[in-house]
């Protein structure tokens, strides 16, 4: 029996000639990451061993989630972790002036690519399936581990295929794409299994829609999202991945336990409902709301808020609404400057933020109120996830979070540009 594209990354990995759904590996490490939340835990465990990095190339330390550093803790946080970073010269360090949210932060700057096994102390790690690389979450225990040996422990995944077919229509983007899954799947409909997109509609979705896409993959359980490496992947790596980049397929008699076919273009726009990423409609009653949210490490780049600025353009967000736009890296945010799109949200009556995770874990920057809503483009509605337990979050893509913010409710692209 042939192997899937996820199989083959980890049989090279673990120096083996195949491996088969189950089994039970040590594979080789390209890159380990974590953040300000994730890392001190992961060093402290290193302490108590007495452990060092031992290859402090692969390892990259993203400071994200709190930071700028919104009170005592969290700057003792990034200070441990600062000082690990110096300790270990760990180059990949990334702080204020430097930082971005991790999962765009890293392909951009090159250090995740095609054909790489990476681990990372977040569970959206796999973000970076979209640029045909396996990589997954894992415990900081596992990652401290991992920057000591270069290696770490994984069961084979089995797999899931989504044949995706058509191109999407207007004001419809790879979030509502992955939204449309989890709602058809659930929230455990791909548990531990990999997620792998392929199809000719491959090629219509636009890289910024496929790192959303392997981003939510573990919102429907996946261990792992990836799509094929095709000319817009190497078109995205080139220039910027800083290793040799390595291509692999799925065998043509590979095993899924499943297929689902999805034509691109009969999806709608999608909005999960609380408190589950798989409560998805595509229709609503009138909702009126109170915050929107546009950023996060699902739906920050560039491409993102440009969708939120054709919306906002020339509109005002509505009275009693918060509107809080977060760029997802440095190089996003001085890209949105040069285009004017800073601008437009500014004059808009949004808020343009330095890059960080802030409210979508409900760290800081858009806290929310008892029986407050919000519309994020982030990837996690949960009960409290972004404040207060009676509080409710709506996931959505860019467009509709923005005409959401213009209409003061729960609203479509297409209500607003008519």
């Amino acid at each position: 029996m042939g192997m899937t594209m996820t199989q083959k990354i980890l049989a090279a990995h673990a120096g083996l000639d195949a491996v088969t759904a189950g089994q039970l590996i040590v594979a080789e490490l390209d890159m380990a990451l974590a953040n300000d939340i994730t890392a001190p835990v992961a060093v402290k465990e290193m302490e108590k061993v007495g452990g060092h990095v031992k290859d402090p190339a692969r390892v990259a330390l993203v400071m994200d989630h709190f930071t700028p550093n919104k009170d005592i803790k969290a700057a003792c946080q990034v200070k441990c972790t600062r000082e690990f970073a110096a300790r270990e010269g760990v180059e990949n360090f990334f702080d204020v002036g430097r930082m971005g949210i991790e999962h765009a932060l890293l392909p951009e700057q090159g250090l995740v690519g095609a054909g790489d096994c990476v681990i990372g102390a977040d569970s959206h790690t796999c973000t970076y399936g979209a640029l045909g690389a396996f990589s997954t979450g894992v415990g900081s225990t596992d990652l401290a581990a991992g920057m000591m040996t270069g290696q770490c422990w994984f069961k084979v995944p089995a797999a899931l295929r989504f044949v995706l077919k058509g191109k999407l229509p207007p004001y419809v983007t790879g979030k509502d794409l992955i939204l449309h899954i989890i709602g058809m799947i659930g929230v455990d409909g791909a548990l531990y299994k990999s997620m792998e997109f392929t199809g000719e509609g491959v090629s219509a979705l636009s890289m910024d829609d496929r790192f959303t896409v392997c981003n939510m993959a573990i919102e429907a359980g996946a261990k792992n999202g990836i799509f094929p490496v095709d000319e817009a992947a190497l078109a995205y790596m080139q220039g910027r991945f800083r290793r040799p980049v390595k291509i692999y397929e799925a065998d043509a008699d590979a095993e899924y336990e499943k297929t689902y076919e999805i034509d691109l273009s009969a999806l709608r726009p999608t909005v999960a409902f609380p408190h589950l990423p798989e409560n998805t409609k595509t229709a609503w009653e009138e909702t009126t709301i109170d915050q929107v949210v546009i950023g996060s490490c699902t739906n920050g780049r560039i491409s993102d808020l440009r969708q939120a600025a054709e919306i906002l353009k020339g509109r005002q967000v509505a009275k009693n609404v918060r509107c809080i736009v977060i760029p997802a890296t440095q190089e996003v945010y001085l890209q949105a400057v040069r285009e004017g799109l800073a601008e437009i949200f500014v004059k808009a009556g949004a808020v343009f933020s330095t890059p960080t995770c802030g409210p979508c874990l409900g760290g800081h920057m858009g806290i929310l109120a008892d029986h407050e809503r919000c519309v994020s483009t982030t990837n996690r509605n949960f009960v409290g996830r972004m404040g207060h337990v009676t509080s409710e979050i709506y996931l959505a893509s860019p467009y509709t979070a923005a005409a959401s913010a213009v209409l003061g409710r729960l609203a479509t692209a297409k209500e607003v540009v008519k």
